[in-house]
């Protein structure tokens, strides 16, 4: 790169064709173009060789190119492309220095160079100066006819158009006035244009669309320097913002920012290049040719029958290979550096180029091997991840942070392991493999995820089955008005307890929210079912649970202790409260209210079933029997547990099962009032005092007879008590006849046996006894009355004698 104070410029292009980049790059820096953006332009020039090229740069924009020194000849000055940034104007602007046209250093491959160069220049740059002599207007080769004519079909085929400028500077401007000349040359433009083949697409497009020509005549430089200079001075201004709007360099379309200007520049030369027409090879060529044929060919046999690599072929087969990259590496360069040997003397662009077929074949020949080697190192590495992700949940890790540290892991290994593996003479990609793996890992992950998640799911379904089945069925056993909120609010409670933890659990698998929605409604849905099963199970044994809580509330009183039917209790009232409470427990059981609709289940059932005569008016307008029907009103069929049919049925097999309690009770009733009854008759009573008031007076007139009959009083009381006579005649007399025969000799024998102990107390000391002394009448007495108040206060047993004395 040459610099002076303030121009810098580098050699772009070599005469050779070859792209700078390091040069371009260094430029790039020293200028600071990356910091322009899209405010920079690119002039080029081409023409002739020797034609002032350089001197019309130098001059027109204060750059330093090498100029032709006329002392020493006529000879080329410019080789390949030069690029240098101009000096003054703004916006920045590049120029390029094309090698000349037409020149004898070049030989017979100028005419190719000479299209390359003149389409790159048309291709990158906004302006285009077309340097002329005034003197070959009217040429056909001097004018550079044919050489515009090839630029403009190659540059229609090659690259998307835009509208360029193209400047022609007639040179050593003689007589004939600019006005007679520019005509002649914007025919002769014309005439190249439409001689031009089109695409289909532009077959009409005028020349105005993709170019904009302009003409300009500078004197000679040599004979009017100072006026040369002068006109050169005013086309300068010319070029100052020439990327404003109507300016020469207007038609931004397409320009690449300042940063990528090397990048594109660098692609439009490589393809113009590999575009370029290719001559026959001469003699010396094609012999080189046959000659690498034979060379490479004798390469290749003697590399199939190396031993090395067929066992390294049959070993990698079965098993991974250690360094097997550094192994086929070595066996490759050892074959090429033969060949490289035998192949050194011949063409050096043939040789290059039967070498690289030669390695291309021997990459071929060896890629199986390379795959067999890259499939054992996916397997091994596949195993080793399994092995790994296992560890990682079981240790407590969290499932996505395991699955991604694992994965992340192991195809790093991978990674490592396939370098190893690469050989160096080829580019292969072992991308096909690593996403083989990946996708193998991935699929492990999501069976792992999907066994984890479904055992995830289960353990909270299996929660909420626990938490929810014995509650329910005991809310439904209860049946009350609160039957259903009460199930709905524990629903809701054990439902969010069971979806919190869940949404816990599933944060450690870091899915999508739409998937996590999706799992936890399906919870929901589970819990709600749950209840909806139980609920069925449940309606299936209504008929047992009516018949259990009729039994309870009939069999049982306000205290939770048995009924003793004694003749005050009101059995149709008890018989109905039951039942109302069997009716109630049916119709909870006849649909699922986890929705919170009303309903009429419950009173179409009391109309129908417990008072049927009340029922009668208020369904005039409607069916006889509001029963006979499958559906219940307001209550969706899924809803439906027992159908209103089914109710009637039920109802009727409770009634029928449980009417021999009812009737049980009421002749237990009645027995129990006819034993209860010891009182005669009124006209018995009456009897008794007409018929008996002799026996009376004599009492009266005896008291002695009234002593006696008071002690066999409480005689009589005593064995009463003794006996409980009333208890066992309440199950009937013939009962109460056997039960007595079996008590009465042995509580006679008990009664007379504590008499005699009373007797023998009387032993006793007189100053001992007679502060104690009771007769045997008041004992008598004192028993017989502790007996009979027991007795009055419902007590069915009694207290021996000895211990009322005591």
């Amino acid at each position: 790169m040459d610099k002076t104070d303030e121009c810098c410029s580098t050699h772009l292009i070599d005469g050779d064709g070859n792209f700078n980049v390091e040069g371009i790059e260094s430029f790039m820096k020293e200028i600071k173009l990356a910091e322009c953006g899209l405010a920079y332009a690119v002039v080029a020039i081409m023409g002739p060789q020797s034609s002032g090229k350089s001197t019309l740069l130098n001059h027109l924009f204060g750059t330093n190119f090498r100029e032709m020194d006329a002392f020493k000849g006529r000879s080329q000055t410019t080789k390949g492309i030069w690029l240098a940034r101009c000096v003054g104007i703004e916006p920045c602007t590049l120029v390029m220095d094309l090698e000349g046209t037409d020149g004898r250093e070049r030989g017979e491959d100028d005419t190719a160079f000479e299209k390359q160069s003149a389409l790159f220049a048309l291709a990158v740059s906004d302006i285009v100066l077309i340097n002329m002599w005034c003197h070959d207007i009217g040429r056909e080769q001097a004018a550079n006819k044919p050489l515009l004519k090839t630029v403009f079909q190659v540059m229609m085929r090659l690259f998307s158009p835009r509208k360029t400028t193209l400047m022609f500077v007639i040179r050593d401007k003689t007589r004939t006035p600019l006005e007679n000349l520019e005509p002649v040359l914007r025919e002769d433009i014309q005439k190249i244009w439409d001689s031009v083949p089109k695409p289909n697409a532009h077959k009409q497009t005028p020349l105005s669309e993709f170019f904009d020509v302009q003409v300009v005549a500078l004197p000679s430089f040599e004979e009017k320097e100072e006026q040369f200079k002068e006109q050169v001075a005013g086309l300068r201004k010319r070029f100052v913002h020439s990327i404003a709007p109507g300016g020469l360099a207007g038609d931004r379309r397409g320009v690449v920012p300042a940063s990528g200007f090397m990048f594109s520049a660098q692609q439009i030369w490589k393809v113009i290049k590999e575009n370029k027409d290719l001559d026959l090879p001469a003699h010396k060529v094609m012999v080189a040719t046959v000659r690498c044929e034979e060379i490479a060919n004798a390469k290749f046999s003697s590399f199939i029958a190396n031993e090395e690599w067929r066992e390294l072929e049959e070993m990698v087969q079965s098993q991974p290979v250690p360094k097997f990259g550094k192994k086929l590496t070595s066996i490759i360069d050892a074959c090429l550096s033969e060949y490289d040997v035998e192949a050194a003397y011949f063409d050096e662009s043939v040789s290059s180029t039967k070498r690289k077929q030669l390695e291309e074949k021997l990459l071929q020949l060896v890629q199986p091997a390379y795959q067999f080697m890259l499939g054992h190192i996916r397997a091994g590495t596949l195993s080793r991840f399994k092995e790994a992700f296992d560890s990682a949940l079981n240790g407590g890790k969290g499932f996505a942070a395991a699955a991604r540290d694992c994965t992340e892991y192991y195809i790093s290994q991978f990674d490592d392991a396939s370098a190893e593996a690469d050989i160096d003479q080829a580019n292969w990609d072992a991308s096909k493999v690593r996403d083989k793996l990946r996708r193998d890992i991935d699929a492990h992950i999501a069976t792992v995820r999907a066994t984890k998640l479904s055992e995830l799911t289960a353990t909270y379904e299996k929660k909420l089955s626990d938490m929810l089945s014995g509650p329910v069925e005991a809310l439904l056993d209860s049946a009350s008005d609160e039957t259903w909120p009460s199930i709905r609010k524990l629903l809701l409670r054990e439902t969010e307890t069971a979806v919190d933890g869940f949404s816990r659990a599933l944060s450690g698998f870091e899915i999508d929210d739409a998937t996590k929605d999706k799992m936890i409604l399906s919870l929901k849905d589970y819990s709600r079912g749950v209840v909806e099963a139980k609920a069925r199970e449940e309606a299936g044994r209504v008929l047992i649970r009516m018949k259990d809580r009729f039994s309870t509330l009939f069999s049982q009183d306000a205290d939770s202790m048995p009924r003793v039917w004694s003749g005050k209790e009101d059995i149709r009232a008890i018989t109905k409260t039951a039942r109302s409470a069997s009716l109630k427990l049916l119709s909870v059981m006849a649909a699922i209210r986890l929705d919170d609709n009303s309903d009429a289940i419950e009173k179409t059932l009391s109309l129908a079933l417990v008072d049927p005569k009340s029922g009668a008016s208020s369904t005039t307008t409607r069916s006889l029997d509001p029963l006979a029907s499958s559906n219940w009103d307001q209550v969706e069929p899924s809803k439906t547990l027992l159908t209103p049919v089914q109710c009637k049925s039920l109802w009727r097999q409770f009634k029928n099962e449980t009417e021999y309690t009812v009737s049980q009770a009421i002749a237990a009733q009645e027995a129990s009032r006819r034993n209860n009854n010891w009182m005669p008759p009124p006209w018995a009573i009456v009897a008794l005092l007409v018929l008996g008031f002799n026996e009376f007076m004599t009492l009266l007139r005896n008291p002695l007879w009234l002593a006696v009959v008071f002690v066999v009083f409480l005689l009589v009381k005593a064995l009463w008590v003794q006996l409980n006579i009333s208890g066992d005649f309440q199950h009937g007399v013939l009962p109460g006849v056997l039960a007595l025969s079996t008590k009465f000799l042995p509580t006679v024998m008990n009664l007379l046996k504590k008499l005699a102990e009373e007797g023998n107390a009387t032993s006793v000391p007189q100053q001992q006894r007679k502060p104690q002394t009771v007769t045997t009448s008041d004992r008598l007495s004192s028993s017989a009355s502790s007996e009979v108040t027991s007795a009055e206060n419902g007590t069915e047993y009694s207290y021996p004698l000895h211990q009322k004395s005591q």
